[in-house]
């Protein structure tokens, strides 16, 4: 039988032109804009579509004129079909931008694929993000007559490979800095309070996880002045998860702090641009003499592991 191990991820945009396509298809989400009516949704869509093009074309020019999470979902990739020496077919699909479930279901289809391993690249589950990355990979091969059997993986914040993997890259911002001199927030995308009150796990599987790398962090001997989670990229008047990392950073002030993006898998604007650019910008406008962003996973030999172990115990 023909296999494939498929990562699935939001996606960004490949190019400036890519922005405008990203954020259509995003609003046009059932699972982001929730609302038993279409119009309303695609009406919804639109609006914001129209009003955050532009300035989300800035944000992308200010991080190289595209999002880097395409290139280093790839060289994930490469790595993965490296490390599973061939025995099955490696490959990745974007929510919002190509390459889309339809290009890569076809291209299975074509191939031959019997049985498909679905991998969302996000730590915990949310129905924003797992479910509706893994609900469109599976309509799309029904519409197109294509029905190999699927498994597919909720979460693995609990796997113990991908936790090292993070302490690997919380030393590597701290590099020889004594440990006791910095807070350390892990920060997590945020959610509406609503999807959370509905019973998305989300909110919950996050603060497991940070409890799992406390107890990381008490193994290995290292100990930070403080632990905290906070919530980014807040949109729109209503309530979501808080604390948010801006009112987190004004909490602490005037100290050297470590932004762990605990809710990202590989690098994108939310990293590179708001944590990276903007949110260093409120820390030092609040005293703060040493701010440093973790970078994600990526393409680490830690997280390329993880994977080759996920895949196994799916098996």
């Amino acid at each position: 039988m023909k296999e494939a191990v498929i990562l699935l991820n939001m996606g960004g945009p490949n190019n400036l032109r890519e922005v405008e396509m990203f954020l259509t298809n995003m609003f046009n989400d059932p699972a982001i804009i929730q609302t038993k009516i279409p119009l309303l949704r695609r009406f919804i869509a639109g609006v914001i579509t129209l009003s955050r093009t532009e300035k989300s074309q800035e944000i992308y020019r200010a991080i190289g004129g595209k999002s880097p999470i395409v290139d280093l979902t790839k060289s994930l990739v490469e790595k993965l079909r490296t490390a599973l020496d061939g025995e099955v077919v490696v490959d990745f699909v974007m929510r919002y931008t190509p390459p889309m479930s339809y290009e890569v279901c076809e291209r299975l289809k074509k191939e031959g694929i019997q049985k498909v391993y679905l991998i969302p690249l996000y730590p915990q589950y949310s129905s924003t993000t797992t479910a509706s990355s893994i609900d469109d990979f599976e309509v799309t091969s029904r519409k197109m007559l294509w029905f190999p059997i699927m498994v597919e993986i909720k979460h693995f914040f609990t796997n113990a490979t991908y936790n090292a993997c993070l302490l690997e890259r919380i030393k590597e911002s701290l590099g020889a800095d004594d440990s006791h001199e910095f807070e350390l927030i892990f920060s997590a995308h945020g959610l509406p309070q609503k999807i959370v009150d509905a019973g998305d796990p989300y909110a919950r599987q996050v603060s497991a996880h940070v409890e799992l790398m406390k107890d990381k962090f008490h193994t290995e001997g290292i100990y930070f002045r403080g632990v905290h989670l906070a919530y980014q990229s807040k949109v729109g008047p209503m309530k979501w998860l808080e604390p948010s990392l801006e009112s987190m950073l004004k909490s602490l002030g005037k100290k050297k702090v470590i932004i762990v993006p605990i809710a990202f898998t590989i690098d994108n604007s939310e990293t590179d641009f708001e944590l990276t650019i903007e949110y260093a910008e409120i820390a030092h406008s609040y005293g703060f003499t040493d701010y440093r962003v973790c970078r994600c996973p990526n393409d680490h030999p830690l997280f390329v592991q993880t994977l080759k172990e996920l895949y196994e115990k799916m098996r």
